[in-house]
Parts: C-alpha cells; structure tokens; sequence
C-alpha cells in the first residue's frame, strides 16, 4: 500500500520523506528539486511488536510497513502541464492515499512559490489541480461511454451517474465527498480519480510551534478547520525536529524527545494514521526466529491472511491457532495461555482481528 506526499514546492515534502524514511532524498530550497518521486519504506510504529520482542528474544524482529512516495511539488496549472505536471499527477493516481504537507509557518529564508504563507490558498491550489484532472478524465469516460450507449442501452445508468459526477467535479468539489451507492461506487472503482483518494494533511510548523502548541498557530488552525469540513486528518509535525530525531539512535531519541515534550513522534502519527487511513490491520507471529507484524486489509478470513505468509499456507490452510495479544501479556507467555486454554483454534470463516496473535497449521 503507498502513501504518496503531494504539497506546493519548498513546504517541507522531501525534508519529511526523507525523516520518515532516512532515504536521503534531496531537500534543496528551489521548486521542483524532485524530479522523480522518491520512494521509502516507512515502519509501522507497534509497541505489542516490541513487547513480544521482550518476551521471546527473537533473531530477527520485522514490523510492518507502509510505502512512501515523494511526488514533485505542484504548482497551479499542472493539470495543463504547468511546473512538471502532468507526469506528476499520473505519479498521484498510482497511491492508495496522499499525504499533503501544507506550510504553516514564516521563514523569509525559505522561499514560498506563491510570495506569502497562506494554508488555505495552498490547499485550494493543490485540490483544484486534482479536480480539474478528474473533470478531464470524467469528460473522456463520459464521452467513450454516450457512443457506447448507441449499442448498449444497459449502459444509461453509467451515463447518468458519469454527468453527476462531472457535474460535482465542475463544481469545484473533490470526488471524496460525492455521496453514491453501491452500483455508482462499482463505476468509480474504474476510474483512477485523484481527488477521491483520502487524504492526511501534514501541517508543518516551526519549532516554536512545537514547543508552545498547535493551537496557539492560525496557520495550523485553518488547516483545521478545512479538514474538518471535509472529513479529513490533520497532524501537526515540525518537518525539521522531525529530520533530527530520524538521525539519532533510540536512547538520544527517548533524551531529545522528553526534553521537547513530544510523546509521539509526528511521523510515528503519520505512518500509523496512513495504516489505518487504508484500512489495514496487522495480525502477528512470534517464536524465537522472529515477531513480525503482517498487514492484512481489514476484514480478511484467516487463509487468505496465512496466505500472506505463503501460498502453501492458504492453499494447505487446516486452522489457525490464535490468542489475542492483550491475553498472550496477562499470561506472560504461550505456555501458560494454552494451559488457561486461552489459545483459540479458528477455522476458514474466521475474520482475522487486529493484533491476532496468530500460528498457522497446514499440509500441502
């Protein structure tokens, strides 16, 4: 599943790929420094994860992951080609869900491709390029299929729903916010709408932000307040602090942290807001080889979820041995859960819950 970083150049996209990633992509202050979209591979922060580590000392410890995809900063007119457009959005249309980083704060060092810092206008510029490359798509779909319907009358509705949508679209609206039904979502799961896709703003602030609170800056504020409106996310990330704490080890991370008051780091809310932005969960495997955590879509039966592991494992799938993770810690270990009688044995219909702590048994 990718998640791909879209946002007006020199607003802090690649300072924070490269955080989230440590994948050194350039970060340079000019527009269009990144002329193909980098792409990272980010963890999924889980702490059941490490506390199966605590308890099973494995050799190899693999999280999940969630990809990552540095697109080039757009700018208004892209969708006409505009900056290095066009072949920018086709990069939009193959993420599962985008990560728009919105400047929220004044630096007159940092240039601003527009003159000034203005979080709505930035975000008005960004969504209309994508609606107006989604009208362009509706248009050649909506056309192709108005010359189908001369032959195919069983097509009438696919028109009919094609001008509601162009219409919206027109409008000035994201396709997100579209109410349909089932037939109509059918239709729109054909075509590859840039605004559809949902969206977590990244709003980034300056480190006397981050010290003194959000809520004390109108930058981020109105970023609020449009995400609101739209049914969005917002988390407030210091893109720089962000790139500091990437670099250091876990004990200088925990110092760095405890003496700016961050909890949670923004990327570790990034990455897990992105997991379950697409609806992912994670079920989990532990022995003294290796704890890892497999995404899995939400509502995925237990063989298709051994098939993760390996085709054998779902084509051999016989039942699942499983014990919640909050069960497997009140016991403190496997042994002690089974003799409880703790550990579940579920067969084919099973629906896989998050933090599952799981042990397939199959023949093949």
């Amino acid at each position: 599943m990718k998640l791909g970083i879209v946002g007006l150049p020199n607003v802090g996209k690649s300072t924070l790929f490269n955080a989230i990633t440590n994948a050194g992509a350039d970060a340079a202050n000019y527009p269009f420094c990144t002329i193909e979209p980098n792409v990272g591979i980010a963890p999924v922060p889980d702490e059941r994860l490490d506390k199966l580590a605590e308890m099973y000392k494995p050799e190899k410890y693999t999280p999940a992951i969630l990809e990552i995809v540095d697109i080039a900063g757009l700018v208004k007119g892209a969708s006409e080609g505009e900056g290095l457009g066009n072949k920018f959005l086709s990069h939009i249309r193959e993420v599962d869900a985008i990560l728009h980083v919105v400047r929220c704060f004044d630096n007159p060092d940092i240039a601003h491709v527009s003159g000034s810092v203005d979080p709505e206008r930035d975000i008005d510029i960004i969504n209309m390029e994508l609606i107006l490359s989604d009208i362009e798509l509706t248009e050649r779909r909506l056309d192709r299929t108005r010359k189908a319907l001369k032959g195919d009358k069983g097509l009438q509705s696919e028109v009919e729903f094609l001008e509601k949508l162009l219409k919206y679209l027109t409008d000035g609206n994201s396709a997100r916010g579209l109410e349909t039904t089932a037939e109509e979502d059918a239709v729109l799961e054909t075509l590859p709408l840039l605004s559809r896709k949902p969206v977590i703003y990244a709003a980034n602030v300056d480190e006397d932000t981050l010290l003194s609170g959000a809520e004390n800056n109108p930058y981020y504020l109105k970023v609020c307040e449009i995400a609101e409106k739209e049914g969005s996310q917002v988390i407030p990330v210091c893109a720089e602090i962000e790139a500091q704490i990437a670099g250091m080890d876990a004990e200088d991370k925990k110092v760095f942290m405890e003496e700016y008051g961050i909890k949670t780091s923004g990327l570790d809310k990034i990455v897990t807001a992105g997991y379950r932005l697409l609806g992912l969960i994670s079920f989990l495997t532990a022995g003294p080889k290796e704890v890892r955590a497999w995404t899995i879509v939400n509502g995925t039966k237990a063989p298709q979820a051994a098939g993760k592991i390996h085709s054998d494992f779902e084509r051999g799938f016989i039942r699942a041995e499983i014990i919640g993770f909050d069960e497997l810690m009140e016991c403190k270990s496997m042994t002690v859960a089974k003799e409880r009688g703790l550990v579940r044995s579920e067969g084919k219909d099973y629906v896989m819950k998050d933090g599952d702590v799981t042990l397939f048994r199959f023949n093949v």
